[in-house]
């Protein structure tokens, strides 16, 4: 029985061996056949590439206009719901008039008043006209007295006493004929300045009434009333001296666009007429076409401070507004009955601003291209600095070259120093060193941007052994 038992050992060291043995001889097999980095390859290509610039926004109605009251009061009337179509010269709403209207019937007898002032300076000049008449007439019957008195003192008829008062008596009538036309011009500029009181009593009744009519609120455009502010009772400032109270804004929805915001550096491709397309998050997988109309001259965070002087700080991302047509045409088929209009002022819109194509050009994945150092000792200095210094050694751009690595015979790669060009979200063209239909390492990133350099060894990872890495990596989860 030991005997058996002795066997039966012999027999499961034997198998143990065995099992090791085979273990060690597919791992050096293993071993034996990774000769290099796992790479990925993908062959370069001609393709269109569509150079983008991507921002995000609000869409707004390409016209809208804000109503506000000219004048203050309670509104006593309102006409019209969000969401109604108005026309042009349709009434909307209507303030207190009351208070106007005692205005004006004060403005009223203020003309009255200045024309009654006119009437009477009128009559002054009348009357100093006839005054004037009269003493023009005894002026002259003084002066044949007295000239027929000059003629009896020279014979010696009449004495020097009575010569003297005739005289006396010319003279004075001379005196008051002066002053009453100084009366009829003084009544003539009193009628004058009547005559301009009425003028200011009539324009003032005109501003007046001007009120009276503001009190009544007509819409200055045809469209629908995107937003109602107010209601029925509430009070509202008039904008004669500040801003006024919005009451309601008026739109045209059926042209519409988006305003987004553009940073400084993706401003220099934009141009006015730029192919744009639109996502609207209310409207999923779909595409609106439309083109760029605006773009601003002036950022968007420019701040001017209360003293006129600009905010110039750096610490804030400097924007600027494009504003983009939204092609009618491409959002026909959304306009229905009963719905004609499908957007909303205020909905989130994603836009691609087309800034350049180009057609059958050589490309690879953006992630193909790599950089390296110019000169191997920068690169070395740069490794041996410290973590933080690193980021701004780095960040000299002259200093790098813009790599591609291509997959060569003997399970090499060939670096190759490429000039690239415009790029879309994938591709990138490439301008030189790369021809079209080589192969090139599209990843993994670590070892494009690090590991491989001239000649280094690499295995081509098939898609099989993707697949299997990734179900390796799966947990199987059994449920007894």
């Amino acid at each position: 029985m030991a005997t058996t038992k002795k066997k039966r050992n012999l027999w499961v060291f034997g198998l143990i061996g065995l099992v090791l043995i085979l273990v060690v001889a597919a791992i050096a097999k293993s071993s034996k056949g990774k000769t290099g980095e796992t790479v990925e390859v993908e062959k370069a290509s001609l393709r269109t590439i569509k150079e983008t610039v991507e921002a995000s926004g609000k869409v707004f109605p390409k016209t809208e206009v804000k109503i506000s009251s000219d004048v203050s009061g309670e509104i006593v009337q309102l006409f019209v719901r969000e969401g109604d179509s108005v026309t042009i010269g349709q009434v909307l709403a209507r303030v207190d008039p009351e208070a106007y209207n005692s205005q004006v019937e004060r403005a009223a007898a203020g003309v009255n008043s200045s024309k009654s002032g006119l009437a009477n300076s009128k009559s002054q000049v009348e009357s100093a006209r006839a005054q004037k008449e009269q003493l023009e007439a005894q002026l002259n019957n003084a002066r044949e007295i007295h000239k027929r008195n000059e003629k009896l003192f020279k014979d010696g008829v009449v004495s020097q006493q009575d010569f003297d008062a005739s005289l006396t008596t010319v003279r004075q009538l001379e005196s008051n004929v002066r002053a009453a036309e100084a009366n009829i011009r003084a009544a003539q500029q009193s009628a004058e300045s009547a005559g301009f009181q009425i003028k200011s009593a009539e324009a003032s009744l005109k501003e007046i009434n001007t009120s009276l009519k503001r009190t009544t609120i007509y819409a200055n455009m045809s469209g629908i009333l995107s937003k109602l502010n107010v209601e029925k009772g509430e009070r509202v400032v008039g904008t004669s001296m500040m801003a006024g109270t919005e009451i309601m804004r008026i739109a045209d929805l059926k042209a519409m666009q988006v305003k987004v915001e553009v940073t400084e550096n993706d401003l220099p491709r934009l141009a006015l007429g730029q192919v744009v397309k639109i996502e609207i998050d209310a409207y999923l997988d779909r595409k609106f076409s439309g083109k760029v109309v605006e773009i601003a001259h002036t950022a968007n965070n420019l701040v001017s401070s209360a003293t006129g002087s600009v905010n110039l700080t750096t610490d804030q991302v400097t924007n600027f507004i494009v504003t983009i047509d939204i092609d009618p045409a491409s959002y026909k088929d959304l306009q229905k009955p009963g719905k004609p209009y499908p957007f909303r002022p205020g909905m989130s819109a994603s836009v691609e601003i087309f800034t350049n194509t180009v057609e059958n050009v050589v490309a690879v994945p953006i992630q193909a291209v790599g950089t390296r150092d110019k000169k191997e000792k920068k690169k070395r200095a740069t490794e041996e600095k410290p973590e933080e210094e690193k980021d701004n050694s780095a960040s000299n751009f002259d200093d790098l070259l813009e790599v591609v690595f291509v997959f060569t015979k003997g399970d090499t790669v060939d670096m190759r120093t490429v000039k690239t060009g415009i790029q879309d979200n994938d591709y990138i063209q490439i301008l030189s060193g790369i021809k079209d239909g080589e192969e090139v390492v599209v990843g993994p990133y670590v070892a494009v941007s690090r590991k491989l350099e001239q000649g280094s060894k690499v295995q081509i990872e098939k898609p099989d052994d993707k697949k299997k890495k990734k179900d390796k990596g799966k947990v199987e989860v059994t449920v007894d």
